[in-house]
């Protein structure tokens, strides 16, 4: 039963790969690392198009630009929406801010190469699951890091977006924050300790709660952000796991609520709806407004 199964999986892994087609771009060198690679599929259009950033998940130590799936691909494209797909440094070789950072620096590549892509680089979305949500997120908020000074004429350009999309988010990783607001043990996810590499006797120190309070997407917030969706299964609760409810709604909720305190626009979907449709919608809305 067991190999049966495991023949089934493999199958729809690779119908799964066969449904998507393949990127107009292929492994595009964003950066110096192995690991700082994109792919990019171009709508057809004689006018620059906007852009969706797909960011992968597997908990900032697993996954690559091959998770975007081929239905996302085909509703970017059929909407006229181009999309990229980026690996990032996973934990493993370099803890925060690395993947924050190689999205930023995803963005400002990109929007270098707005010409030559046919990109309007003032429409720029970013979207992912979990890690991916959460970068995505960080981005939103975060102050612009463009350099102007830099000799790296790509580090000079915003890494400023029009609107981000993640699903199973998180909007902060901060321990003390997800033990505080989420309950249970989902600040002991394994996950977290990886992303800050922080020694045991270091746990509690200024140097660690820098680290998780620069992390946190929802420590960024102004009133000049972008409106974003995130969604949630409504499945994964607080619990006396380690880790369990990494995935709340709860996340959503009080990130919903932080921004409609200061004007700005969160669309929250919490076990129902937020699926693909509502997703392109979210994306046509903010990406081509009035077209």
């Amino acid at each position: 039963m067991k190999q049966l199964l495991c023949v089934i999986a493999v199958l729809v892994l690779q119908q799964k790969e066969q449904d998507k087609s393949k990127p107009d771009v292929a492994n595009e060198k964003y950066g110096p690392h192995e690991r700082n690679v994109l792919d990019l599929w171009k709508a057809k259009s004689d006018k620059p198009t906007p852009l969706v950033i797909f960011i992968h998940g597997g908990g900032f130590r697993a996954g690559s630009k091959d998770q975007v799936s081929g239905q996302l691909i085909k509703g970017c494209l059929d909407a006229g929406i181009s999309i990229a797909s980026i690996s990032y440094r996973l934990t493993d070789v370099a803890p925060y801010p690395a993947p924050m950072l190689d999205g930023a620096r995803a963005v400002q590549h990109l929007r270098s190469k707005a010409k030559e892509f046919n990109i309007d680089p003032k429409r720029i979305a970013c979207t992912g699951g979990s890690a991916g949500a959460g970068i995505s997120l960080w981005l939103a908020f975060h102050d612009d890091l463009a350099d102007a000074k830099s000799d790296d004429p790509v580090l000079r350009e915003s890494t400023r977006i029009t609107c981000a999309l993640g699903t199973q988010a998180q909007c902060s990783y901060d321990p003390r924050w997800i033990k505080k607001n989420i309950g249970g043990k989902a600040h002991e996810h394994p996950a977290l300790q990886l992303l800050f590499r922080v020694k045991l006797d270091e746990l509690e120190s200024d140097k660690a709660a820098k680290l998780y309070e620069d992390s946190s997407p929802i420590n960024h917030l102004t009133k000049d952000d972008p409106p974003v969706m995130v969604t949630h299964s409504g499945k994964d609760e607080p619990s006396d796991k380690a880790g369990g409810g990494i995935h709340s709604q709860k996340f959503g909720e009080i990130l919903k609520a932080e921004m409609e305190k200061i004007g700005l626009t969160c669309e929250h979907f919490a076990g129902k709806g937020g699926g693909l449709d509502d997703q392109m919608k979210f994306f046509v809305k903010h990406l081509k407004p009035k077209e």
